[in-house]
């Protein structure tokens, strides 16, 4: 297993966690928006959503995959009861703290902007995928541990061959075909506590696992091999805008999002992995960031929508009013021990 420092990977997470501050100020502009408790902009600006559409195939896989990652970084250290604990802290206690605290927060700004009620909701809400990946991390990290230690296996063996071809490293897209073959998801986006998306964050926390494990081989291939995937991903992507009309069958998008991964990974590999000052402060904080990040959404909905300027001007002032808010409420928190506790910094 590799040992080397992976700045690379810190730096997807940070940037995967702001684009989907992005993608959910862009819900916000949706005429749906309202549907799924998001507060909704009485005009929509639906020309935003075509490429929120490119990411969203791709944006919450890639989460699991550079988690399944750090499972693997962190078990240099640790043994299993060790790595249980120190999860159970980053990402159990801030789940369980968000879905009694912070989710209610922004369920009540919604209730207050249309009338509703006004009633105590504890939620996992946004922060499902926390609570998925720490199921993950017991159900998979008694198999990772022995994988590790037994790396003549016939599968540690199949995935260093595997890994190896930049054609036959494609065969990871069959799992997710097999799975929308088989839950049958809506749609393949629709990710937020349901079997699919379970199900597509298990196989990408297992497979980012593998691709540390298997050190060199994986990343030596789409280093090489990136921009090809990036285009095919490209070519992918519109075939699915304008031949489907962004109704493509779920496994021919399981197909793409597998081949975005992959380039980004490449392509991260090759230009993001060096140190920096920026990283260091912000990879402790994408997590808190995120926890936080609907709150502002919401409040910073109340305060804007109303206004009488253009929509874009609202998206944009939207997206400062997410980011600055969620920021400088960490800044506050990392200064404050029970804060830094409940939110697993």
């Amino acid at each position: 297993m590799t040992t080397e420092r992976r700045y690379d990977i810190d730096w997807l997470r940070v940037i995967a966690i702001g684009l989907l501050l992005i993608y959910h100020v862009a819900i916000v502009f949706q005429p749906w928006g309202a549907l799924i408790g998001f507060i909704q902009s009485e005009n929509p600006m639906e020309s935003i959503w075509k490429p929120m559409t490119m990411l969203n195939v791709w944006r919450i896989p890639l989460l699991f995959y550079v988690s399944g990652m750090g499972v693997c970084f962190a078990m240099r250290k640790r043994n299993f009861k060790q790595l249980l604990f120190e999860r159970a802290k980053r990402i159990l206690v801030p789940f369980m703290f968000g879905s009694f605290v912070i989710v209610p927060v922004h369920v009540y700004l919604w209730q207050k902007y249309y009338y509703q009620d006004i009633i105590y909701s504890p939620h996992p809400g946004h922060l499902w995928f926390l609570g998925n990946i720490f199921v993950y991390v017991i159900i998979l990290v008694p198999v990772f541990f022995y994988l590790r230690n037994n790396k003549t296996l016939f599968l540690n063996r199949w995935l260093n061959k595997l890994y190896s071809n930049p054609i036959s490293i494609l065969a990871i897209g069959f799992p997710f075909i097999l799975e929308t073959l088989i839950v049958k998801p809506e749609s393949f986006e629709v990710y937020a506590m349901t079997m699919h998306g379970f199900v597509i964050g298990l196989l990408a926390f297992f497979f980012g696992f593998t691709f540390i494990l298997n050190g060199k081989v994986f990343w030596q291939t789409i280093l090489k091999w990136k921009w090809l995937y990036f285009a095919t991903a490209g070519l992918l992507y519109g075939i699915r805008l304008l031949y489907f009309r962004l109704n493509a069958p779920n496994y021919f998008v399981a197909i793409e999002s597998v081949m975005w991964v992959i380039s980004i990974l490449g392509i991260a590999y090759r230009y993001l992995n060096k140190p920096s000052k920026v990283l260091t402060y912000l990879k402790q904080g994408a997590y808190p960031i995120y926890i936080l990040h609907m709150i502002f959404i919401y409040l910073g909905a109340t305060l804007i929508l109303p206004l009488r300027i253009e929509n874009g001007l609202k998206f944009f002032l939207l997206t400062v009013f997410t980011f600055l808010g969620s920021i400088l409420t960490y800044i506050l928190i990392v200064r404050i021990r029970f804060l830094r506790a409940v939110f697993g910094i």
